[in-house]
């Protein structure tokens, strides 16, 4: 018989003697209130007992109370520091459940049919060493929420009926499980997280946690760990070993989920710390969720009281310190999380890979390493997913599997970001872009330095003599029509990165500090897939600092230099698009690395865009190209051009063809209020007709 098997035995056979303790009391004080002497009579199952036999039963009870191994009621009673006395009523509340028998004892003992239930009188009158203070708020009974007190109207306290809490039922049984009420409120973090082996410098933080926590603290009470930073699996997975180590379950809880109302909230603290005891738990605040929220404000205080009402390990994820508990600061262990170095992520692939895939991985390890910023789960994650979508047996398999690693890595790193912009799907490539020599060289220099991040920071050093700037911005000035998007498409083409178009709407807000807090999510999540941010009209959003005049003016402001600051320390790529260069600021043009000059395309360069415009499966028939080149348009107005002939010629059902291309063309230019001159489209007609 295994030892848990042997205790649930014993556990019962302790309960089995409680309960026929109890009978006999509540039957000898029956008898006693009725000036009846003698033996005592329960039941059938029970031989006629004398008082003498009573007190020999209770110290039968005694010897399995004080010998290994502890009935569960005794554990519970040491916990909680409970007297004697406390113990004996909560056994008298608890064996209501137990005992279908107790409730009749109990109403012959109070000498009243209708109170079928255990009451404090009752107690105070059936065991020894009664405390009038057992049933005060201060002391455990109440405190920790073990007993139910039904108390209608005026009724005495002493007189109302008493009910034990399930979950405490449940305990002294043996079943030991969360309370019923926190699990809608609580999820468990995973446990298979706990095998992930950490990269050095997070070991070290989990190393740190543990050492502190195992010192004493005064009074007992435990510090909470601030894990600061956006990382947030990295943070789960230092607080999920830390909790291991410390042989403790950890449970994950939302700031946000914290109720408002006072009397809630400590009921819920209460619970928790209950539960603490019961079972070996940990507790992770999620605080992220909750800082950009209109109730950030309430959620904030309830989290704060919540905080100091609590004494366990606890772990709050946070970006900033928290301030404002209650015990004060110096009960707080705090550490800035952040994500694995690139080396630890390069070795963290490499060995998921090698395990995994059973291959040498060095060079999808690089690519992946330097491109995606990841914490060590969501590698071992991205890389158990992508290796279980490559079927066996499949040809080429190491190809495809570099494919799939890649895709899941962008697919995984979008949903934060899908809600603040719109991503865009890269189409265009090197071949379909038309520029000069020098605007599309710096193009080129822009996909390679992105390309070459990790060399040129890491592993060449330049990572430790800068704080700032180590992402690449660039800004693409010029007309509207003259690429600047495509540019940015064939970019993200080229690198297979995510490309997305901030939306101003989405980002931009009335309420102060807003925009700031958007800002600042937009960046965070695009960093984890090294995303493409490309900022259009970006002159609306990064607008010159103006001279304060009121509170307007100075928000405003903030607004910019927090942009400046946030630009700096991206680490991707981002592109500012705009047709109006002269009304940036200043100082965003001196920190930008690259600037592109869009020029209004020369006959010679929009001869190429005419060339290129219509798909091969387009059907066209006698276009001279040279002469449309004379059009003096952009290449945007040239994409709109050849659409809409292809349309004309779809209705009319004919290949493409000149007349239906100047038609196109003189709604476009009366679309921009451009003047027409008729006798240039004549004569351009009239190569094709004269």
């Amino acid at each position: 018989m295994s030892q848990l098997a042997q205790w649930y035995r014993a556990n019962d056979e302790y309960l089995q003697k409680a309960l026929l303790w109890l009978r006999l009391r509540l039957t000898h004080l029956n008898l006693v209130n009725r000036g009846e002497a003698g033996e005592v009579a329960v039941d059938e199952e029970v031989t006629p007992a004398s008082l003498e036999t009573i007190n020999k039963l209770a110290d039968e009870i005694s010897s399995l109370e004080s010998s290994p191994p502890l009935p569960a009621l005794v554990l519970l009673a040491r916990l909680f520091n409970l007297s004697r006395f406390e113990r004996d009523v909560l056994l008298l509340c608890a064996a209501m459940e137990f005992d279908t028998r107790i409730a009749g004892l109990c109403a012959r003992a109070q000498d009243d049919a209708n109170k079928a239930y255990p009451t404090f009188a009752l107690a105070l009158a059936l065991f020894d060493e009664p405390s009038w203070d057992a049933l005060s708020p201060e002391r455990p009974l109440r405190y920790w929420r073990m007993l139910e007190i039904n108390q209608p109207g005026a009724q005495p306290l002493t007189t109302s009926a008493l009910r034990a809490d399930e979950r405490i039922v449940n305990y002294v049984k043996g079943l030991n499980y969360l309370d019923d009420r926190l699990p809608p409120l609580l999820s468990l973090l995973d446990t298979a997280d706990e095998t992930i082996e950490l990269p050095p410098s997070q070991q070290a933080s989990v190393e740190l946690i543990i050492n502190r926590l195992q010192q004493p603290w005064s009074a007992g009470e435990l510090p909470l760990v601030q894990l600061l930073g956006v990382d947030t699996l990295s943070k789960q997975l230092i607080a999920q070993h830390a909790a291991a180590a410390l042989g403790l379950h950890l449970y994950r809880l939302p700031a946000g989920s914290l109720p408002a109302h006072i009397g809630e909230l400590e009921t819920l603290a209460r619970l928790w710390q209950r539960e603490s005891v019961l079972l070996p738990l940990a507790l992770y605040v999620d605080n992220n969720d909750t800082e950009s929220t209109a109730a950030a404000a309430t959620v904030q205080s309830s989290l704060n009281r919540f905080l100091s009402r609590v004494n366990s390990v606890r772990f709050l994820d946070t970006r900033e310190v928290l301030s404002g508990l209650e015990r004060g600061q110096q009960s707080s262990i705090i550490l800035d999380v952040e994500k694995p170095t690139r080396a630890e992520q390069l070795a963290a692939w490499t060995a998921a890979l090698e395990r995994l895939a059973d291959r040498d991985a060095a060079a999808s390890s690089g690519q992946l390493a330097s491109q995606f910023n990841l914490s060590i789960a969501a590698i071992q994650q991205f890389a158990r997913a992508a290796i279980s979508e490559i079927p066996p047996g499949v040809t080429n398999g190491d190809r495809k599997l570099d494919e799939r690693l890649w895709a899941t890595c962008l697919l995984n790193t979008r949903p934060r970001l899908d809600a603040l912009a719109q991503r865009l799907d890269p189409k265009a490539t090197w071949d379909d872009i038309v520029l000069p020599v020098e605007p599309l060289g710096l193009l080129r220099q822009i996909a390679a330095q992105v390309g070459q991040r990790s060399k040129v920071y890491d592993d060449w050093g330049f990572h430790h003599k800068m704080n700032r700037g180590l992402g690449i911005s660039a800004l693409f000035a010029g007309e509207s029509g003259t690429g600047k998007t495509m540019a940015a498409e064939v970019i993200a083409n080229e690198l297979r990165l995510n490309l997305y178009r901030i939306d101003l709407s989405a980002v931009v807000s009335k309420y102060i500090g807003e925009t700031e807090k958007n800002l600042r999510c937009l960046f965070d999540a695009a960093e984890d897939g090294s995303a493409i941010l490309f900022f259009d009209e970006a002159d609306a959003l990064f607008g010159k600092r103006s001279e304060v005049k009121d509170s307007h003016d100075r928000y405003a402001n903030i607004e910019i230099n927090y942009l400046l600051q946030r630009m700096e320390a991206y680490r991707g790529l981002a592109i500012l698009a705009t047709n109006m260069k002269s009304a940036l600021d200043p100082a965003f043009l001196r920190r930008l690395r690259f600037i592109v000059n869009f020029a209004f395309p020369a006959e010679n360069e929009r001869l190429a865009m005419w060339r290129k415009v219509f798909p091969v499966q387009t059907p066209i028939e006698g276009i001279d190209f040279p002469r449309l080149a004379k059009l003096n348009v952009t290449g945007g107005s040239i994409h709109n051009i050849a659409l809409c002939a292809a349309f004309l010629a779809a209705q009319a059902d004919t290949p493409v063809t000149m007349p239906l291309v100047m038609e196109a063309a003189r709604a476009e230019f009366r679309k921009l209020e451009r003047p027409i001159n008729e006798a240039d489209f004549r004569v351009i007609e009239a190569v094709r007709f004269g």
